[in-house]
């Protein structure tokens, strides 16, 4: 969970207390639920397959951020409308579902970690290669 965002309340990675963390991942099993199932009768978000990478919520529990990825690649623009169009249904879906006193207000947000790490990997396999062709021409210089 705690990937080193900065929460809603100021605090980085460790400051979530376990009600926090418990009730976070209780919304994004709901909330994967809900768009498994096919609930939210958006044509957009029909057709799109998304991952609910992580939900953050105040200590107040009042605000959540979902962080979520489509299948294949970033979030686009047409389904971030979309999830902004359908989040008063959604919050109500998570209020009947969720048991909690109060819906927390959702705010959808891309999880950009996914591509943060794809770039990662690609800089790591780029320096890879770069070492591994300098290693052949030592050996080919006979400096190796």
């Amino acid at each position: 969970m705690g990937r080193g965002r900065t929460s809603e309340s100021g605090e980085i990675g460790g400051g979530l207390n376990q009600r926090q963390l418990r009730v976070g991942e209780r919304l994004r099993h709901v909330l994967a639920d809900l768009f498994a199932r096919g609930v939210v009768h958006d044509p957009v978000i029909a057709q799109t397959r998304l991952t609910i990478s992580e939900v953050r919520i105040t200590r107040d529990l009042r605000q959540a951020t979902v962080y979520l990825v489509e299948l294949g690649g970033e979030l686009s623009d047409d389904v971030q409308a979309a999830l902004v169009r359908a989040t008063p249904f959604i919050r109500g879906e998570v209020a009947r579902q969720s048991n909690l006193k109060y819906a927390p207000m959702l705010t959808f947000k891309p999880d950009e970690t996914f591509a943060e790490s794809a770039r990662i990997d690609a800089l790591l396999d780029q320096a890879r290669q770069s070492r591994d062709a300098c290693d052949a021409n030592d050996d080919e210089d006979g400096h190796g």
